[in-house]
């Protein structure tokens, strides 16, 4: 008996140390990033930012659109644009997987509030990821 007894208390202890261990968990719901499109229809244009994370934090990190207004971003844009095609036209001295592409920005074209909240904010987006400054006071690893 007392056998029989000791049996079915370590049966029990393996049942609640199996049913207390963890378990792989396998989410077969995993969505892939959609890129983020900037487009203009009237001005017939399109650009597509597929860098990861860039999304989220649009969503999540970026202040709401209003927040700012078209001349600020407009202007904003306009010093950023200059420092990212100075980098991106100097593959030897600038890290050419960050700067890919000179960006067309056009200071006479009305661009639109859209256009210009999102190229903004993948400025800041960007600054952040890759810890560098397209000046202007925003810094590395932080925004002021």
């Amino acid at each position: 008996m007392k056998v029989l007894k000791n049996i079915l208390l370590l049966t029990t202890f393996a049942i609640f140390f199996w049913a207390c261990g963890s378990s792989p968990i396998k989410n077969g719901n995993t969505e892939k990033e959609q890129p983020v499109v900037i487009a203009n229809d009237s001005l017939e244009y399109e650009v597509i930012i597929i860098d990861p994370g860039f999304t989220s934090f649009l969503y999540s990190v970026a202040q709401p659109e209003g927040f700012y207004s078209q001349e600020y971003l407009e202007a904003r844009n306009r010093a950023w644009v200059t420092t990212w095609n100075i980098r991106a036209q100097s593959p030897t001295q600038f890290n050419n997987n960050i700067y890919e592409n000179v960006v067309d920005y056009q200071p006479n074209i009305d661009y639109g509030y859209e256009v210009n909240y999102k190229l903004f904010n993948y400025f800041l987006f960007a600054q952040r990821k890759y810890k560098m400054s397209l000046g202007g006071g925003f810094r590395s690893g932080r925004i002021n």
